[in-house]
């Protein structure tokens, strides 16, 4: 089979899936992305990406997408700042104009994917519930309509849970003993002013060096929305004992973890305009691979899901636009090419993973050396 009349199954219209079917696009590689959400609207896409000059700009870059991108840019986005507990300003960096990781919404940031690509690429509505071997390097998908397709090459990119990974490995995620707990706050300049004054116009994250409690986070989105994140190391068991849909109460037991912090950063947690989200981190170990196996391969958090660190964004596109043209470089061998991809995606999720724990376990110190130091490109 060669890359010029072989069809591509791309599971998931995430980010990575995304990039790789436009990079197949422009390349002249027919492919169809089948997502199980029912449209492009169908959920929230979640809040700001920074998207760095080293990795998710380079995809971008492969996928001729560039102009678009720097249309959906943030400016002053790229300004961070930390404080302790007390509300003592630890780090106040101003957005110059020079950094390499400009802010982005996630859902503008798939708009411009989803318009790039041909119409009928994605297939919405298309939940995948299995996906078997049938030899040769062909795969049976099957949907939760009870349809199924045979793919001669088939991407998982498919996410933390993705039905594609048990054809190459065994991995489950493990919970990492820590969840987030989001809300936003709307209007802040005239509804919470002293939030909007504490988070500044960008990055925001309060450092807590006595070691106890949680670590408290938010970004500056448009239209004068605040998203705060709190981090709790906490069981599953605990959340599960807090009742979600009352969000009064469930703010209230949250909060308590946060004992001792000024009000003015507690109110980023106790004046949230909507209900709180919980959201558990899970990861793969760390260096999860798997054997050539022929006809089939992953992208994106379906290869590597890891402890969020900022990176996961990036390198499912990285990983996407890599693929395509490791595609489009051999026209003839098609498993050459997946075998290429995969040498150089594997290890390089490896170290970033690694180096994901180690950021989320940094003392303060260090992580403030981390946020203003700017990585090398690789």
């Amino acid at each position: 089979m060669t890359t010029s009349t072989t069809h591509v199954t791309i599971i998931g219209a995430g980010l990575g899936g995304l990039v790789l079917a436009r990079v197949l696009h422009i390349n002249g590689i027919p492919a169809t992305v089948y997502e199980a959400e029912a449209s492009p609207t169908a959920r929230t896409q979640g809040g700001m990406l920074d998207i760095h000059d080293y990795n998710g700009q380079l995809a971008l870059k492969a996928a001729d997408l560039m102009d678009e991108f720097d249309g959906i840019i943030l400016e002053g986005r790229q300004a961070m700042r930390f404080l302790d507990r007390d509300g003592n300003v630890l780090l106040d960096q101003p957005d110059d104009g020079t950094g390499g990781r400009p802010e982005v919404q996630r859902g503008e940031l798939r708009r411009i994917l989803l318009q790039s690509l041909p119409p009928g690429t994605v297939q919405w509505g298309r939940k995948v519930t299995a996906a078997r071997a049938l030899g040769e390097g062909r795969h049976e998908v099957t949907f939760a309509d009870g349809s199924a397709l045979t793919a001669n090459l088939l991407v998982g990119a498919d996410g933390a849970w993705s039905r594609v990974r048990p054809l190459l490995s065994d991995a489950i995620p493990e919970y990492v003993g820590r969840s987030f707990v989001e809300t936003y706050l709307y209007d802040v300049e005239s509804r919470h002013p002293a939030a909007a004054k504490a988070v500044g116009g960008g990055s925001f994250g309060v450092l807590d060096r006595s070691g106890d409690g949680g670590w408290l986070g938010a970004h500056r989105e448009s239209g004068g929305t605040i998203h705060t994140y709190m981090t709790l190391s906490k069981p599953l068991e605990w959340f599960a004992d807090i009742d979600f849909s009352d969000a009064e109460a469930a703010l209230a037991r949250i909060v308590t973890e946060f004992d001792g912090w000024v009000p003015e950063l507690t109110a980023l947690i106790t004046d949230g305009d909507t209900p709180p989200v919980l959201r558990p981190l899970y990861a793969l170990p760390i260096g999860h691979r798997w054997d050539r196996v022929p006809g089939v391969t992953l992208v994106g958090d379906a290869a590597h899901l890891s402890a969020p660190d900022g990176e996961g964004a990036n390198l499912a596109m990285q990983d996407g636009a890599e693929l395509g043209l490791a595609l489009a470089a051999r026209p003839g061998d098609v498993e050459a090419a997946l075998a290429a991809y995969e040498r150089v995606m594997l290890p390089r999720s490896a170290e970033a993973a690694a180096e994901a724990v180690a950021a989320n376990n940094a003392a303060p110190d260090e992580m403030i050396e981390k946020f203003t130091r700017q990585p090398a490109p690789n």
